[in-house]
This record gives C-alpha cells, sequence and structure tokens, in this order.
C-alpha cells in the first residue's frame, strides 16, 4: 500500500484547463518563439539556438502560465539577464569550465531569489553564457543585450499582447494594491465562519479556467494556515501556559510498566510524559503502547490475559518481554513551547493524531500538558464570545 501511495505521489494533477486554453497557449507559444527566431536570425550567430533554447522554457511559463509569480515581467526580464550576466562573469573569471557552470546557476538562482525575479529558464540562460560557443564568448558582456536582451524583449512583448486580448488571461497580474476591475468580498466579512471542502477549491479553479502553479492540496493548507493565523489574531494573546495543566503525573525511562500501568488507571489518564533525571521529555507512553506491546505478547487466546501478563513483572533475573517504559514508549516526544498559542496546536493534534502535548520551557523541562479536552474548551470560550 506504502508503494503504491509513492507511485501514486510522483503523478501531480494539474490544475483543470479548457482545451481552447490549451490552445491559445500553444499558438502564443508559437508567435513568440517564432518572433525571436526571427530577430535572433538576423544577428548571424550560430550560438543563437542555444539561447532560443532557455526562451522556450521560459514561452511555457508566460504562456502557459502567466498567473505564475515566476512568468511576471521582472521575474522574466530579470531573471534571463541578471542570469547572464552572471554566467559572463563566471565564464571569464573561473578557469574550469565545470567549476564555472555550476558557479553560475548557483548564483544565478542566489540572485534571482534575492532580487525577487526568480524564474526558472535563467538557471539555463546562465549555463548558455558558459558552455555555448567561440561566438557567443566572442561577445562577451555584450550576450547579455544581444542575443539575450533582444529575445527577452521579442517574448515580453508577446506576452504581454496576447495574454490581454484573450478573454479570462490578464499580464501583469495586478499587485495587492493596484486597483482591480472586479473587487470580490472577503469570506471573512461576508460568510462569516466558513469551512471549505476540496470540491469548493476544485471548483473555483474550474471557474478560473487558467493554470495556477499551485495545487489543490496547497491551496487547501494555505488555506487552512490562512485560517488559523485569522484566529490567531482575533483571540488575541492566549499561550499554552494559559491553559495547561500545571500538576502532571509523569513516568521515568527506566520506570516498570506495572507501576505507570497503575498510575494512569488509578488517575484515568490516557497516557503519560516520560522525563528524564532533568524532567526534560524524552517520549510519551500511552494506552495504545501497552495494547500494541500485549496483543503480540504470548499465544492466550484471551487478550486481557495477554495485556495482564505483559504488564506484571517477570519474576527472576531475565525476562521475554519490555518490562521498562523506554522500551515501549513513543519517541521522540511531539511537545510545544510554553509561549506557543494554542491555535498552533490545533494542526499537532490533529496531523500526528495525539491526545495531550507536553508543554515544554526553554530547556525543554516539563512544565505542564495541554490535552485535546483543554484546547476544546478554550477555543470554545473564544467561538462563544464572538458577536
Amino acid at each position: 500500500m506504502r508503494l503504491k501511495k509513492f507511485i501514486a505521489s510522483m503523478f501531480h494533477t494539474a490544475a483543470p484547463v479548457s482545451i481552447t486554453e490549451k490552445i491559445i497557449s500553444a499558438i502564443a507559444a508559437f508567435l513568440g518563439i517564432f518572433l525571436t527566431g526571427i530577430l535572433s536570425s538576423s544577428l548571424g550567430h550560430s550560438a543563437v539556438p542555444l539561447m532560443m533554447a532557455s526562451m522556450g522554457a521560459s514561452s511555457v511559463l508566460l504562456f502557459a502560465a502567466p498567473h505564475s509569480p515566476m512568468a511576471q515581467p521582472w521575474s522574466f526580464v530579470g531573471g534571463h539577464l541578471i542570469s547572464a550576466l552572471i554566467g559572463v562573469t563566471c565564464f571569464k573569471f573561473v578557469p574550469s569550465p565545470f567549476v564555472a557552470a555550476a558557479m553560475a546557476v548557483a548564483l544565478a538562482i542566489f540572485a534571482m531569489h534575492f532580487l525577487n525575479c526568480l524564474h526558472p529558464p535563467g538557471g539555463a540562460t546562465a549555463l548558455a553564457m558558459v558552455i555555448s560557443g567561440q561566438e557567443i564568448h566572442m561577445l562577451g558582456y555584450g550576450a547579455v543585450l544581444s542575443p539575450v536582451g533582444l529575445n527577452v524583449i521579442a517574448l515580453l512583448v508577446i506576452a504581454l499582447i496576447v495574454n490581454n486580448v484573450f478573454p479570462g488571461r490578464r499580464y501583469p497580474l495586478l499587485s495587492p494594491g493596484a486597483p482591480k476591475e472586479k473587487q470580490l468580498p472577503s469570506p471573512s466579512l461576508t460568510f462569516g465562519r466558513v469551512a471549505l471542502s476540496k470540491e469548493d477549491i476544485e471548483s473555483a479553479v474550474k471557474e478560473m479556467n487558467a493554470f495556477i502553479d499551485v495545487s489543490e492540496a496547497d491551496l487547501e493548507q494555505i488555506y487552512s494556515r490562512a485560517s488559523l493565523h485569522n484566529m490567531r489574531r482575533q483571540m488575541g494573546e492566549v499561550y499554552c501556559r494559559d491553559i495547561m495543566v500545571r500538576d502532571v503525573a509523569t513516568a521515568e525511562f527506566g520506570e516498570d510498566l506495572e507501576t505507570v500501568w497503575e498510575t494512569m488507571r488509578r488517575r484515568k489518564l490516557k497516557g503519560l510524559p516520560v522525563i528524564d533525571r532533568a524532567r526534560r521529555v524524552v517520549g510519551v507512553i500511552t494506552i495504545v503502547d501497552f495494547l500494541k506491546r500485549a496483543d503480540a505478547h504470548q499465544a492466550h487466546p484471551r487478550f486481557f490475559e495477554r495485556l495482564r501478563g505483559f504488564i506484571r513483572r517477570t519474576p527472576g533475573m531475565t525476562a521475554n518481554k519490555p518490562e521498562a517504559v523506554g522500551q515501549i514508549m513513543s519517541s521522540p516526544a511531539i511537545t510545544a513551547p510554553e509561549d506557543t498559542h494554542i491555535v498552533s496546536l490545533i494542526p499537532l493534534f490533529s496531523e500526528h493524531h495525539i491526545h495531550h502535548v507536553p508543554i515544554v520551557d526553554r530547556e525543554r523541562r516539563l512544565v505542564g500538558m495541554v490535552t485535546q479536552t483543554d484546547l476544546t474548551v478554550a477555543l470554545y470560550r473564544y467561538w462563544a464570545a464572538m458577536p
């Protein structure tokens, strides 16, 4: 089953795009590369096809994913020109071609990140400046303007025209501060507390009829995290130390199973944090840890008899089963600092399927515990106080 999931994860499901949109993308790419070829041929350089290769990669972003941040004008222009400049510099000053090629791509990525113009084909442009033929090398820094600059101008002009002629496309994207033709109402203001499903997100993507450079799963995660940040902002400063239980029963690494089981039974606890002598949390032991090990212990047909036999101490000096807490506990333990906002505990509980989180100080010493019940009560008070 794991292998099947691993293989399935390699095939990403693209956002639904209509056949018309796909045809427009292909036609636009044809026009862009055709014009680039005409301009490049006028230069008379035999190494020009190397430059057109990176422009072909850019056309995928410009015409098939024009809404991607990596396809915006500054990303496209800055990414290619800066990468070309770095590539020429590396070729001139780094003797080894392999080291020069590696440095050109690495520095291009860093510069594009730093200058906020990340454009993947820029890496190909930087590499082309190092490994291309003698004619491009003879141009030196002039190659940044021609042929790279001319190729960039040609594709940018076509992108500005095509992506604004056809309905549903807009290029470049408006910045958050720019006026918008149609401002959609904020869901938090109009609809109050809204829970979006996967189907809602997929329907919205279909209505946009454009390739979105993010998966539905990423959109769901973004929405979930944004909702948590919104809840945190509205709740104010409510930290784990404000709701945690301070009188926490604990177990030590070498403590025997029977003693710990009796403590959990007497105090009606589902789990205990396991600590060392400095009260640092080294693990967590739960009822599930006992049940899983007891189920595999001996061949007795009655489960409770197996559980009882597993918990009891083995007489003598040798044992054929775990005897100490440290042998069956779950480690490493999932903990949270005491100054963590309680909203941040929600994904901890849901993603790790746990029922309690040990709370630690800066030295990772145990100071308390927050259970799902504690968190539910705190969140209920928040929702009840909202108008």
